[in-house]
């Protein structure tokens, strides 16, 4: 075999070694960036927070139903607008949840948070516990079909004409923006 063909084969084998060595460290990667889609986490102080799922509401529907208790029909010219959450708390003491949170739209329309009495709800405003996570576990939230926190919205009908929708997280060192896939 020519001399330069086994100075090739162990190079290339050492490339392989290399591009697979960066792979798998890939694998850890975690942005910091305050603006994610839905589905991928965001830091805000110690509370990570991740909109895993989003959706229009059917006050018909019973699934639906169990997210929309006491709330009363939408007007004809607008529907509720969930948005399911997985939260955890890094830090080793509680920290508080924000009081609201917003959807704005393409024309700058804003929706604030609405407050729920379903069993699913996200209360917003309240302590998260030190090392602690929501839905909690075996709760109903974290055994529902979606496995996630309710936050309720109440959208105008243009909104869904008017994407992207952009929620608004507020945190001690400032908001984080989710662009949810309707």
């Amino acid at each position: 075999m020519p001399r330069h063909r086994r100075l090739i084969l162990p190079l290339l084998a050492a490339l392989a070694l290399c591009a697979a060595a960066l792979a798998v460290s890939a694998c850890g990667y975690s942005s910091h960036s305050k603006e994610v889609v839905e589905g991928e986490p965001v830091e805000l102080g110690e509370v990570q927070y991740k909109a895993i799922f989003s959706r229009f509401l059917n006050p018909s529907d019973t699934e639906d139903s169990a997210y929309l208790v006491d709330q009363p029909p939408p007007p004809p010219d607008a529907s509720y607008f969930g948005v399911f959450f997985q939260i955890e708390n890094e830090a080793d003491s509680p920290q508080p949840l924000p009081d609201s949170m917003t959807i704005s739209d393409a024309d700058g329309e804003v929706y604030e948070s609405i407050p729920s009495e379903s069993l699913y709800a996200l209360h917003l405003g309240a302590d998260l516990g030190a090392e602690d996570q929501l839905p909690a576990l075996d709760s109903t939230p974290q055994q529902g079909p979606i496995e996630g926190s309710l936050i309720l919205f109440l959208l105008s009908d243009s909104a869904s004409q008017n994407p992207p929708l952009i929620l608004e997280i507020p945190g001690p060192d400032g908001p984080a923006e989710v662009t949810l896939d309707l």
